[in-house]
This record gives structure tokens, sequence and C-alpha cells, in this order.
């Protein structure tokens, strides 16, 4: 049986600036595309036999620069819609809204391009993209390249775990994830791994 492997994201101008990014289609910063070239040696052993990406640019660049064929683009691994709190940081948020925590307090309406998501619609995204892949392990690995949030959240649901608890999971750019099973249960085989960027 093949794992899951969770690649975030190399760095773009907005992650590194804390700032929450949803839809926005942002490119890597030249430290993003690093991180995303350092991948390979991680991926070399493993036998990849599907791979998905969110639409996100960010999320294509970083397949590629790690050398993957992405086959398919899957709009449910977007970044979770922040709403009316696209490209603010939290620092921000708390400035209205003292003690706000994205996991517990969730976020306001936006405009018609960023309408917000609960965290139980992003679980419900994340479960129809399991429900899609689990198939697959038969075969060998499958890779999705996405966003912090959204692995999060997809994490607690392969862990059989509420969406919440995905805020148990910090998640870095530039890193790679496992997720595998123990005796035939969900579990983390690895996580938050950087690559080597001198690699």
């Amino acid at each position: 049986m093949g794992e899951l492997i969770l690649l975030r994201h190399g760095e773009t101008e907005w992650s590194r600036d804390r700032r929450h990014t949803g839809r926005t289609d942002l490119p890597l910063t030249a430290r993003g595309e690093e991180q995303a070239r350092a991948l390979p040696p991680l991926l070399a052993p493993r036998h990849i036999v599907r791979v998905l990406a969110s639409p996100a640019e960010r999320a294509r660049r970083t397949a590629e620069l790690a050398g993957l064929t992405v086959d398919e683009t899957d709009p449910d691994l977007w970044e979770w819609d922040y709403g009316g709190y696209e490209g603010i940081t939290t620092a921000e948020i708390r400035e209205d809204r003292p003690g706000w925590y994205l996991w517990k307090d969730g976020v306001i309406p936006g405009d018609a391009e960023h309408p917000g998501e609960t965290v139980e619609q992003v679980g419900k995204r994340t479960d129809a993209v399991l429900a899609r892949v689990r198939p697959l392990l038969a075969e060998g690995d499958v890779a999705l390249v996405a966003h912090g949030h959204v692995l999060r959240v997809l994490t607690a649901r392969w862990l059989g775990l509420e969406p919440a608890l995905g805020r148990a999971f910090a998640l870095a750019t530039g890193t790679l994830s496992l997720l595998g099973t123990e005796h035939g249960h969900p579990v983390i085989t690895s996580w938050n791994v950087p690559a080597d960027p001198t690699a």
C-alpha cells in the first residue's frame, strides 16, 4: 500500500509576510523556488503513481520544480477561502477581534471572489480528495501539492479527526509530509520535513 505524499508549496511573498493567502494566485519567491528545487531527493525513492495539485500557480510551479508531472489540478485542493480576511495577517485581524483564532473563530464574508468558507466546508473538500485518491494507493504513492491549511485539514480527516483539529499540525512552506497506515489504521509516517536547500 502506498502513502500520501503532501507537499506544501514553496514560499510566496504573502506566506513570508504571514498574510492569509486563500484564492489569491501569487508566484513563488526566489526562496520558494529554491525550496521546491530541493525536494527531488526526498521524492526520488518514492513510487509515485499519481500527482494532484491545487490549481494555484504556486502549487503547480512547486510540483514542476520538484520534478513532478501534475496529472490533474483539483479545485478541492485550493487553500481555505479566507473571505474578508484574504491578504490580512492574524495580528491585523486581532486589532478588531482580540484573541481571534482561525480554527475556532473562522472568517468573515468577503467579495464575490472570496466569499469565505467554514472549516467544515474545507473538511468536506478534503474528504472528497481522500475518497478519490484512496483507491490509487493500492498501486503506489499519490502526491498532493497544495497549501498549508487545506493540507492540515486533510491530515485531520485522514486520521478520522474533526476538521478543526488540523490546527495541531503546523506545516511550513516547501516541506514534505507522509500519510500512511499502521496495522490497517491511518497514521502520519513523516511530518513537515524540509528539503535541504543546498542539495
